[in-house]
C-alpha cells in the first residue's frame, strides 16, 4: 500500500554502501560526540556483499546511556586503535560511492567532524542518502510511528517483516549490524516501490 511513496528508493543505484556509527553519546555544548564504532555494509547488485566494523578509541568519555545502547565500556574503548590510524581503509570504502545512512543528519556531521579534527582528507563521494528521511512519506501514510527525523530502523524492520538482526544479540546496537539492517530495509523498500512498474 502507498508503494508510490517509495519511489525515491527505486532511484538508488545497484551498488552503494551503508554507514552507521555508535558514539560516546549525543551532541552537547562541547560539540559532537566521538565515534566508538563505525560500520560499513557494501551493497553490490542490490545484495549485501560485505560488512565491516572499525573500533575507534574515543577522546571523550562514553555516557552511561550510550553504554546501555551499544554495550561498549570506556575501559574496552581505551584499547581500540585511534580513528586517524584507521582512516585509510575507511576512506577506501567511501571513495566514489553513494553513502546510505539511516539518520544521516546525526552520523554524517560526526564523521566530517572527525575528518576535520584529525586533519584528514575526505575522498570524493557520490552523495549521502538518508533512508530515514526518505521513508517519512510512506511511514506517515501507513500510520507508522515516526519522529521528526523519520521512522526508526526498528519500526521499519517490524513493519516490513524483515528479520531483526539485533534480536540475535539481545537488542544491542552495533554499527556493523545496524548498517546491515539499514541495507536490508533500503532494499525491501526499493523492491516494494518497484512493484508499481
Amino acid at each position: 500500500m502507498y508503494k508510490e511513496l517509495l519511489w525515491i528508493f527505486t532511484q538508488l543505484p545497484d551498488d552503494y554502501i551503508v554507514l552507521d556509527t555508535e558514539t560516546t553519546g549525543l551532541p552537547d555544548e562541547n560539540g559532537p560526540p566521538d565515534i566508538v564504532t563505525l560500520g560499513i555494509t557494501v551493497v553490490r547488485n542490490r545484495k549485501i556483499a560485505e560488512s565491516v566494523e572499525f573500533k575507534t578509541r574515543p577522546q571523550k568519555r562514553i555516557s552511561e546511556e550510550a553504554q546501555r545502547i551499544h554495550g561498549i565500556t570506556n575501559e574496552q574503548a581505551a584499547e581500540f586503535a585511534a580513528f586517524d590510524s584507521q582512516w585509510n581503509p575507511i576512506a577506501d570504502y567511501l571513495k566514489d560511492q553513494l553513502i546510505v545512512i539511516h539518520n544521516a543528519s546525526f552520523d554524517w556531521p560526526i564523521l566530517l567532524d572527525h575528518v576535520a579534527r584529525y586533519g584528514l582528507s575526505m575522498p570524493p563521494v557520490q552523495g549521502v542518502f538518508c533512508s530515514q528521511k526518505a521513508a517519512i512519506p510512506w511511514a506517515q501514510a501507513t500510520d507508522l510511528s515516526c519522529s521528526h527525523r523519520g521512522p526508526s530502523l526498528d519500526a521499519l524492520t517490524k513493519a516490513l517483516g524483515i528479520e531483526d538482526l539485533r534480536s540475535k544479540i539481545n537488542g544491542i546496537h552495533g554499527a556493523e549490524i545496524d548498517s546491515q539492517q539499514a541495507a536490508q530495509v533500503a532494499e525491501v523498500m526499493r523492491s516494494n516501490g518497484n512493484k508499481l512498474r
